[in-house]
C-alpha cells in the first residue's frame, strides 16, 4: 500500500509529491498527459516563452527612441514556436528529475477511483489497481466552451491548447473573452502585428482586476491598435464570422482568420471516479482550510478546487496538503495571492481592490503614484508612465497593491509579504529598497500616505 496516491501532474501534484516524498512518504503520482500540466504544457510557461519572443520584437523596432536603430527587424514564427517547444521539455524533464530523486513513482494514464473509505483508496490505471491510505486530486482545470452556435466543428476556433500548438501565426484573429488568457494572447499577436479584435461580455477587460489599472491597459492596447468590442454578447458563429449583439442591442458581425475561444476555465471533476467516494463536489471539490475533503483521508489542492485557478496557488495548496497530513501545522490563506497579466507592460495584483474594498465596507486609504517616480523605471521605459496603487486600512495596514508596469511581476511579492504578514506602511518605510529599482516604487508610495 501506498502512503499516498495523487492524481495530476501538474503544480499541484508535482509539488505536493515531491514535499511527501522528501518527508519519507511512499507516494504513487498519476498523470494522463505530460508531467507539469496545463500549466507547464499548455498555459504559463508556453504563453509566457511566446510573449517573451513578442516583446523583443517590440524592443528591436522600438530601439530608436532609445538611441539604438535595427533595420529590416523581421521574424520567424515557426523558431519562435520550437523554442517554446523546447523550453516546455526542458522544465518537463527538470519534474521528471525531481520526481526521481525523490523516489516517486509515476505511473502514465487516466487515473480510476475506484472505491474508497477512511482506511484506503482503490485507484485503477492501465488496467492495474493500485491502494493507498490517502488520496489527493489535483486534476486541474480544462477551458470552458459556451454553449454557441456554430462552435462545434469549426476549424476556425482555437482554445489556448490549439492556439499555442500553431506553428504559423493566424493572418488575423477574434478574441472571445478579454480575461488575463485573452489579454495575453492579444499582446502576443498585437506586437507581431496581427489584427486583433477582443468580444468581451462585461464593460471592462480583465475581470475583477481594478478599474483604473484595466482601464489604463486597454487605453494602451487600443493605441496599438487592438479593437475591444465591450458589453457585447456573442450569438453565434459562422465559419470565420462571429456574430454578436453590441450594448445597444444591435446585431453585429466581423471577421477574422481564427477565433480564439478565451472565457475561463472550469474545474475538471468528472472522469475519474470521484463519484464512487464520500467527497462533496459543489463548483469544484470541496475542501476545508486544509486542503481536506468531506473524507478526511482524501484532500483536493489545485484548479479543481473551482477557488484560484493559478498555478502558484495550486502549489502552495499542495504544500498545505502535504503538511496537514504530516501532522504540521499550517493553513491556506487567500488573501494574498498574486495576480499578473503578462502583457506588455504588464499588470500585478495582490489583496483586495479599491472596488472590493468600498464593496466590503472597509474602510481604506489609497496611495497613488506614475512609475515614473521610480529612476530605473523612467531609464528603462520611454514614454510610458505606468501606475502603483497600494491600498491600506485606517490603521495603515498594506491590504492591496496593483500596478501597472514592466517589471512589476518581480517585485510584487513585496506587497504579498507585507500583506501576509500584517505589515503596516511603517515597516515599509522602513525597509531599505535597492537603487535604482523599480520596486522602490512601493516606498515612494506608502510616503504619500
Amino acid at each position: 500500500m501506498y502512503d499516498l496516491a495523487i492524481i495530476g501532474g501538474g503544480p499541484a501534484g508535482y509539488v505536493a509529491a515531491e514535499n511527501a516524498g522528501a518527508n519519507g512518504m511512499k507516494v504513487i503520482l498519476f498523470e494522463k498527459r505530460e508531467l507539469g500540466g496545463v500549466c507547464l504544457n499548455e498555459g504559463c510557461i508556453p504563453t509566457k516563452t511566446l510573449l517573451y519572443s513578442a516583446k523583443m520584437y517590440d524592443h528591436a523596432q522600438g530601439g530608436k527612441k532609445y538611441g539604438v536603430t535595427a533595420e529590416n527587424v523581421t521574424y520567424d514564427y515557426k523558431k519562435i514556436a520550437d523554442r517554446k517547444t523546447k523550453v516546455v521539455r526542458k522544465l518537463v524533464a527538470g519534474i521528471k528529475m525531481k520526481m526521481e530523486h525523490n523516489n516517486i513513482e509515476v505511473v502514465r494514464g487516466n487515473a480510476f477511483i475506484k472505491s474508497g473509505d477512511t482506511e484506503s483508496i482503490i485507484i485503477e490505471c492501465n488496467n492495474e489497481n493500485y491502494t493507498a491510505a490517502k488520496l489527493l486530486i489535483c486534476t486541474g482545470s480544462e477551458a470552458f466552451i459556451p454553449p454557441i452556435q456554430g462552435i462545434e466543428n469549426n476549424d476556425a476556433i482555437l482554445t489556448n491548447r490549439e492556439a499555442l500548438a500553431l506553428t504559423a501565426i493566424p493572418e488575423s484573429i477574434i478574441i472571445v473573452g478579454g480575461g488575463v488568457i485573452g489579454m495575453e494572447f492579444a499582446s502576443i499577436y498585437n506586437s507581431l502585428g496581427i489584427p486583433v479584435k477582443i468580444v468581451e461580455m462585461q464593460s471592462e477587460i480583465l475581470g475583477n482586476t481594478d478599474k483604473e489599472i484595466s482601464g489604463m491597459l486597454r487605453s494602451i492596447y487600443s493605441k496599438k491598435g487592438v479593437e475591444f468590442n465591450l458589453g457585447c454578447k456573442v450569438t453565434a458563429i459562422d465559419g470565420h464570422t462571429l456574430h454578436y449583439i453590441d450594448p445597444e442591442g444591435n446585431n453585429q458581425s466581423i471577421e477574422a482568420d481564427k477565433i480564439l475561444i478565451s472565457v475561463g476555465r472550469r474545474p475538471v471533476v468528472e472522469g475519474y471516479g470521484l463519484e464512487n467516494i464520500a467527497v462533496e463536489v459543489n463548483r469544484g471539490v470541496k475542501v476545508n482550510s486544509y486542503m481536506q475533503t468531506t473524507m478526511p483521508n482524501v484532500y483536493a489542492a489545485g484548479d479543481v478546487t473551482g477557488f484560484s485557478l493559478l498555478a502558484h496557488t495550486a502549489s502552495r495548496e499542495g504544500e498545505v496538503a502535504i503538511n496537514h497530513m504530516l501532522g504540521i501545522a499550517d493553513e491556506m490563506k487567500y488573501n494574498a495571492i498574486p495576480g499578473v497579466v503578462y502583457t506588455n507592460p504588464e499588470v500585478s495584483s495582490v489583496g483586495i481592490t479599491e472596488e472590493e474594498a468600498i464593496e466590503k465596507g472597509i474602510g481604506y486609504k489609497i496611495s497613488k503614484l506614475p512609475m515614473t517616480y521610480a529612476g530605473r523605471f523612467v531609464a528603462e521605459n520611454e514614454g510610458i508612465t505606468g501606475l502603483c496603487k497600494i491600498i491600506v486600512t485606517d490603521d495603515n495596514k498594506v491590504i492591496g497593491a496593483h500596478i501597472l508596469g514592466n517589471t512589476s511581476s518581480e517585485f510584487i511579492c513585496a506587497a504579498c509579504i507585507a500583506i501576509t504578514h500584517g505589515l503596516g506602511i511603517e515597516e515599509l518605510r522602513r525597509t531599505v529598497f535597492p537603487h535604482p529599482t523599480a520596486c522602490e516604487i512601493l516606498k515612494e508610495a506608502v510616503f504619500e500616505l
